[in-house]
């Protein structure tokens, strides 16, 4: 067996933006670098994606949203909802990350776990995306999933510092997947939306009290809820120094939070798909060293 587990990546997954805008897309590429460079992939380097078709985005999106997308005809209030230009790039990069969490979903169903460089688009709803989210990559992958009858009961555990409020309208009242989402109570939306279960953190929460709640939680949740597959959304916005999170978590509390979520998936043997989330630090190097703590951990539990 392999010493590390699938990584999938696609060049797609950094899409043209205009010049100086906010949202820091030179983080996929050079995730993937940092990756590369370490030797995390291991010696058959990234899995690499189809980008996801229509009919599987309409499992979670409705048909005229998504072609709204794909046909570059979204309506400015839908644009500026979403943060990002309605351009093939950006398209084609929703369709890729989507593509890449369900690759990655597959091949966590064969070898335990697995990570994606890109994911975690968790504002985007049935009939829009919103805050920097196109198409909501966990529920397709999901969908997709459960349609083919490869798995039942799904369980998201999304600790990006916002709520998932997506995900959790795409699933609401869907007994079949469990939607948790651990964020900043004064953060993005202000407009809530109503998770299966939600932790609200206040302001400044840091690395022990962050993970105490954490560990008072997941091993009740995985108990209880019997996940055929866990989605988890590693949002590395919680850290202090990120300019749209709230909460004070170091490089050492993402690794030990990873650790523990990972961990706890394979002591339980289940299947586990690891999404990068959010991350909004201006340095771009520093970002990607972030996210990457992610895969460098799934690795380290792959190879115990």
């Amino acid at each position: 067996m392999s010493r590390a587990p699938p990584i999938v990546h696609h060049p797609a997954f950094r899409a043209e933006m205009p010049a100086g805008h906010r949202f820091p897309m030179d983080k996929f590429s050079r995730l993937a670098n940092v990756l590369e460079a370490e030797g995390v992939p291991g010696p058959r380097g990234f899995a690499r994606p189809e980008p996801a078709d229509v009919e599987t985005l309409r499992l979670a999106h409705t048909e005229d949203y998504v072609r709204g997308v794909i046909e570059l005809s979204l309506t400015p209030d839908v644009v500026r909802r979403i943060g990002m230009p309605n351009t093939e790039s950006v398209a084609t990069r929703a369709r890729a990350a989507t593509g890449g969490t369900l690759l990655a979903a597959r091949l966590a169903l064969q070898h335990g776990i697995a990570c994606n460089t890109a994911g975690g688009s968790h504002h985007a709803s049935a009939e829009s995306g919103a805050g920097f989210c196109v198409f909501n990559d966990v529920a397709v992958a999901a969908r997709r999933l459960q349609a083919e009858g490869a798995v039942g009961q799904v369980l998201v555990v999304d600790l990006d510092v916002h709520q998932g409020d997506g995900t959790a309208r795409i699933f609401e009242g869907d007994p079949s997947v469990f939607t948790f989402s651990m964020h900043a109570e004064k953060n993005f939306p202000h407009r809530k939306a109503v998770s299966d279960l939600d932790i609200e953190l206040a302001d400044g929460t840091d690395d022990e009290a962050y993970l105490a709640k954490l560990g008072e939680i997941l091993p009740a949740l995985l108990s209880s809820v019997r996940p055929d597959i866990v989605f988890f959304n590693a949002g590395v916005d919680p850290h202090a120094d990120d300019k749209l999170g709230r909460l004070s978590l170091t490089d050492e509390g993402l690794g030990r939070r990873e650790a523990y979520v990972l961990g706890a998936c394979l002591d339980l043997e289940i299947p586990v798909v690891g999404v990068i989330g959010g991350g909004y630090d201006a340095d771009i190097d520093r970002l990607a060293g972030r996210h990457a703590i992610l895969h460098r951990t799934a690795k380290s539990l792959y190879s115990r």
